[in-house]
């Protein structure tokens, strides 16, 4: 990856605020995310769990989509388990069915491609699983 996955979420969840489109979780994720960002241990795993609770009810929140990828890979780097890995893949996959199209040449979908090559990678999954959303699809593809 050529980009950070921390600060990337942050500029994701910025623009998910601006955006107008956390309603009225906002509050409580703000206050959450703080608590993932600053805590370790069992307290920032329950903040985690419950931004993607949150993320279940928001799905066409592109910007708050986005960042919960970024935090799966910072959930990664804190504990390297397959949960974490498979979680983080089925992200992607459901960003990139949902909002792939139109962020086609976007540095926001050459980031989260490159994520998921990670979380691909993690998982030991050598070909796309969404071929269709590969960057040479975006090039012209086949």
């Amino acid at each position: 990856m050529n980009f950070d996955p921390a600060i990337a979420a942050q500029q994701a969840l910025q623009r998910a605020q601006a955006d107008g489109e956390l309603g009225h979780f906002e509050e409580e994720i703000t206050e959450t995310e703080e608590t993932f960002s600053s805590d370790a241990g069992s307290e920032a795993k329950q903040a985690y769990e419950r931004l993607q609770e949150i993320g279940e009810q928001l799905p066409d929140a592109l910007g708050f989509q986005e960042f919960l990828i970024y935090i799966t890979w910072q959930q990664v780097t804190e504990e390297t388990i397959s949960r974490h890995f498979k979680k983080g893949l089925h992200l992607c996959n459901q960003f990139l069915k949902r909002f792939g199209k139109t962020l086609e040449g976007s540095v926001i979908l050459n980031q989260i491609l490159d994520i998921r090559e990670s979380f691909q990678g993690g998982l030991g999954v050598e070909e796309s699983l969404i071929p269709e959303f590969d960057e040479d699809a975006f090039a012209g593809g086949d």
